[in-house]
């Protein structure tokens, strides 16, 4: 079930990235559900995914914040 949780999450950030803020938004409460090693999926995803969408690059940050935190 977990997994579904992290292709809900992509499905999501995907329908949002229209607006970087709705975006982080979502991250945030993704970094909240998800498990350790679904986030590093979801952040390679997410580097993958902000190479098509520049104005999403701050969002790597969320993450990185995160993993410190």
């Amino acid at each position: 079930m977990s997994r579904l949780i992290y292709f809900y999450t992509k499905d999501s950030l995907e329908r949002v990235s229209f607006n970087p803020d709705l975006f982080s938004k979502e991250l945030k409460k993704a970094i909240k559900n998800l498990l350790p090693y679904e986030m590093e999926h979801l952040k390679n995803w997410l580097k993958f995914y902000t190479n098509k969408k520049p104005e999403l690059l701050k969002c790597i940050a969320i993450i990185s914040k995160n993993k410190q935190g």
